[in-house]
């Protein structure tokens, strides 16, 4: 997958890996925040894209712990993905620009000169 093709949820995925290794549930919670609740992850569908990113070797497992009962297993970003989730946020930081830089120079209706 090149940078250009990088969807949402698996950008969404590895910004909330930015500050340090979290768990699934907590990774799920963490994108649906950074997103103001537009994206919701399913388990399913966060193992499957932690799977390809983990592939990619954009993410690694970092370690594991059981609380009640239960398997916590941790990830974290590689050095690869640092620099992906940095070269993506430059990408769309561009692209912000450039929109909100056409959209302050649009011709206003009514405001056109003859």
């Amino acid at each position: 997958m090149g940078i250009e093709e990088m969807r949402e949820p698996t950008f969404l995925v590895l910004a909330a890996l930015a500050d340090g290794a979290k768990h699934g549930y907590a990774l799920i919670r963490e994108v649906e925040a950074i997103s103001d609740g537009r994206v919701t992850l399913r388990a399913g569908t966060l193992y499957a894209a932690l799977g390809r990113l983990a592939d990619q070797k954009l993410v690694r497992p970092s370690g594991e712990e059981v609380v009640d009962g239960r398997l916590r297993r941790y990830y974290d970003l590689t050095d690869a993905g640092v620099e992906t989730l940095a070269t993506q946020t430059a990408r769309l930081r561009r692209n912000a620009a450039e929109a909100d830089r056409r959209l302050h120079s649009r011709t206003r209706p009514g405001t056109a000169t003859a």
